[in-house]
């Protein structure tokens, strides 16, 4: 673990295993206190799993796919499914399907996120990972679709910077995390943030000073940019597959990573777990989904 010298946030702790290693393919923490802390899938189980304060997780299946997790507004939980949500009245309560988004079965749910206005962003991808067969959609709070990027193959992470005016979202064949500009909640002007030299951009997330942190699947590593690129801070994992990340504990100084094991050769014992470090900086709380 090792932290790049210059200004803005550094690691200031020791990574830690948080959990067993759990999952075959952990992925999408995020922190909320309407249900107690950390919450995460097992994307391809469809299990949806969440961290005790006792250090227990509990899991609960939802489906064949739970791709991604957000809080609602109203206290309760969205979860998308293979290809469709599932919603949830208490933070503890089981989920109920909604609706579908498509009924393609090549095409499945993948990473996700909530705007600054509480709508939800929802991003699919190939089981084949045919270049271009993926969408990232918007879901307001009546359930209304919008397409806001056609033409991607993975979809993953996307996240909000903090005054909103400005989205970083991985599709993670292009090598790259990219940014756009939020105007009347459409995302414009994309152009790339930073060309990633290692590993593959999986999930992302945005903390309270505006840099942006990258899970770097197959490099078993997270690295922080500046809101102008530079890289100033680097985790290092004892396994391949960092998945994703988010900011947690009671001042959302804890960064959360998981990993997974999907389709590895050698085997990893720590994979499928989740880690945890200490940095400087917060993060910013988790938005709510208003449906």
């Amino acid at each position: 673990m090792a932290a790049a010298p210059g200004p803005g946030p550094v690691v200031t702790g020791e990574l830690e295993q948080v959990t067993d290693a759990l999952c075959y393919h952990g992925e999408g923490p995020v922190w909320s206190p309407t249900w107690g802390g950390l919450r995460w899938v097992d994307l391809l189980a469809g299990d949806v799993l969440t961290l005790r304060p006792d250090g227990s997780v509990d899991r609960m299946h939802v489906g064949d796919v739970a791709a991604f997790v957000r809080p609602r507004t109203t206290g309760g939980w969205v979860v998308a499914t293979e290809r469709g949500l599932a919603r949830a009245d208490e933070p503890d309560g089981i989920p109920t399907p909604w609706f579908d988004l498509w009924d393609d079965p090549s095409v499945r749910m993948n990473e996700g996120g909530v705007d600054g206005e509480g709508r939800l962003w929802a991003g699919t991808m190939g089981y084949d990972r045919v270049p271009g067969s993926a969408l990232l959609y918007r879901v307001d709070a009546t359930g209304h679709v919008t397409t806001l990027l056609p033409d991607v193959t993975i979809s993953n992470g996307i996240d909000l910077s903090p005054d909103g005016r400005l989205a970083y979202y991985d599709d993670t064949p292009t090598g790259r995390t990219d940014v756009f500009t939020v105007i009347d909640g459409e995302l414009t002007e994309r152009r790339p943030f930073v060309t990633h030299d290692v590993g593959h951009p999986d999930g992302l997330t945005v903390d309270s000073a505006g840099n942006v942190w990258v899970a770097l699947n197959g490099a078993g590593r997270v690295r922080c940019h500046s809101p102008e690129g530079e890289m100033l801070a680097e985790v290092v994992l004892p396994v391949r597959l960092t998945t994703a990340c988010t900011f947690g504990g009671d001042d959302l100084r804890d960064l959360y990573v998981t990993t997974s094991r999907e389709n590895l050769d050698d085997p990893e014992p720590q994979a499928g777990a989740v880690f945890r470090v200490r940095v400087a900086v917060p993060g910013l709380p988790v938005r709510a989904f208003a449906g």
